[in-house]
């Protein structure tokens, strides 16, 4: 598993936003051997899933919004833009 349900934070979210990217992106695995790829998709896409049901009562509604329809890239985008305003840090709902 890609992360620890205790210690979820937007960074960790960022994180696993690149990851698939990461993976989308590797085209010589997906030559290779496109099972593999379609395997570490499907597993950070369920820990993408994961973060979001343990962040969804902290973040704000235009992420959740995009974690929920599937709009990675954007939300990725929307953590960046937030963590620039906040200095790196954390752009919890609230905080």
């Amino acid at each position: 598993m890609w992360f620890n349900l205790v210690a979820v934070t937007l960074n960790t979210l960022a994180e696993l936003l690149e990851h698939r990217l990461i993976v989308i992106a590797n085209h010589d695995l997906r030559t290779r051997n496109p099972a593999e790829q379609l395997r570490q998709l499907q597993e950070v896409s369920e820990a993408i899933v994961g973060a979001h049901a343990e962040l969804s009562s902290q973040i704000d509604a235009r992420l959740n919004h995009y974690l929920s329809q599937a709009s990675y890239d954007k939300a990725l985008a929307h953590i960046r833009a937030g963590n620039e305003k906040a200095g790196e840090g954390d752009t919890l709902a609230g905080q």
